[in-house]
């Protein structure tokens, strides 16, 4: 998914480097922290996940696209993944690993949206090292970004978003050097989402909730 933030190299800091547990298994997976019916077995996210290249995983993803018409009928990618997944787990030796939700290295909406705040709170101190951040978990598009401005991890600036190229660079062809800011741009939004610092002069996005700070 586009609404993933990268702190390090998934491939060169995690999923490829030499001796690493993940080279046992043809794919890995964020969990997406709802542990429901709905994704069992595995509450595996689809928005996050890392795909070996072997006959096992080639046939797992081609069963998904031929079986496309579950998506439909369940309305989610998620869901009709999980049960192509299980399936070619038992019939075929897939073998699926699942980072699980307590772990510090792949966190999203699970964390984000815990009423204890634990992990965000560590994440602002600095006592995790995440190699990603996966804004699930959240209404659209518009409040992804307004919570990862809020948590200090977007860089685009303003004038750059939602636009076309050609509008973006002017007279310029350097679109980094136009829209990439070097800084994180923090902006207050809700005083109830976790977020870089105080912003008890925000309103609450959820009614009756309590500044996160």
């Amino acid at each position: 998914d586009v609404d993933i933030v990268w702190y390090k190299h998934p491939l060169k800091d995690y999923f490829a480097k030499p001796d690493h547990w993940s080279l046992s298994y043809d794919a890995i997976f964020q969990d997406d922290g709802a542990h429901s019916v709905r994704y069992a077995p595995y509450s595996s996210n689809s928005g996050f996940y890392y795909v070996r290249n072997n006959g096992r995983t080639r046939s797992f993803l081609n069963t998904l696209l031929e079986q496309s018409a579950i998506i439909f009928e369940t309305d989610s990618h998620q869901q009709a993944m999980v049960a192509v997944m299980s399936e070619h787990v038992s019939l075929y030796g897939l073998k699926v690993k699942v980072v699980h939700r307590d772990s510090d290295d792949l966190p999203g909406g699970f964390q984000w949206n815990q009423k204890s705040g634990n992990y965000m709170r560590r994440f602002f101190s600095g006592e995790v090292d995440p190699i990603i951040f996966h804004m699930s978990w959240t209404f659209n598009k518009d409040n992804k970004l307004k919570y990862f401005q809020q948590m200090g991890s977007w860089f685009v600036q303003d004038k750059c978003i939602g636009k076309k190229k050609g509008e973006i660079e002017g007279d310029t062809t350097d679109l980094f050097a136009a829209c990439c800011s070097a800084e994180p741009l923090f902006t207050c939004h809700y005083k109830d989402k976790p977020s870089l610092k105080p912003c008890k002069d925000s309103p609450s996005i959820d009614a009756g909730r309590p500044s996160f700070w």
